[in-house]
């Protein structure tokens, strides 16, 4: 099983992984465009019991980006929207249905975006615009992201103990391609650029 006492192996520090972790959530709640479930995933490979705190922090992360997203959206939505749409695999088409989600289903919307591969970034604009309550969008983004994040380092988890004798380089090997093959997957399907 991995160590995960500081500096074993090269590792970061507990408050190196979480502050990675805290600030992909909060970049990928912004602009960014890779999901922080990377990251989580790679520092479950390597130190599982700090997975789950780094979990944590990338809500954390999180929040504080949907909180300026939907800041923006509450104040100019047409230049928040413009600006996602230069995000890869963000298309006026997405946004247009986030905010048809927002106005007819509320925030309970925004445990769709998992589902359907919407970033939660998109989610956070539409909720501003749609004058959503910042306290409920909050509340409600708390398990809409750490519900992903814990799964995947959950799966990343149990997949190390299923196979606890893959050498370490091997599992990052397997990393970097399964994710390799997502964003493969996922610019095909939605389109890197638009």
């Amino acid at each position: 099983m991995p160590d995960d006492r500081p500096g074993s192996r090269g590792e970061l520090s507990p408050l190196g992984v979480n502050l990675a972790a805290g600030v992909w959530g909060f970049a990928e709640a912004t602009l960014f465009f890779v999901v922080p479930d990377v990251l989580l995933s790679w520092i479950a490979l390597h130190q599982p019991r700090r997975a789950w705190v780094a979990c944590g922090w990338a809500v954390g992360g999180a929040l504080v980006g949907g909180t300026l997203m939907y800041a923006w959206g509450a104040s100019d939505v047409d230049s928040a929207l413009a600006a996602l749409e230069h995000v890869p695999a963000v298309s006026p088409a997405m946004c247009d249905a986030v905010g048809e989600q927002i106005h007819t289903q509320g925030i309970v919307a925004l445990f769709l975006g998992p589902i359907t591969g919407t970033p939660y970034k998109v989610y956070a604009v539409q909720a501003g615009a749609g004058h959503i309550s910042l306290v409920l969008f909050l509340l409600a983004s708390v398990p809409a992201r750490l519900i992903r994040f814990a799964s995947v380092t959950g799966l990343t988890i149990l997949t190390l103990r299923l196979s606890p004798r893959t050498p370490v380089f091997v599992r990052r090997i397997i990393h970097i391609v399964l994710w390799a093959m997502f964003y493969g997957w996922y610019f095909w399907r939605f389109g890197m650029m638009n």
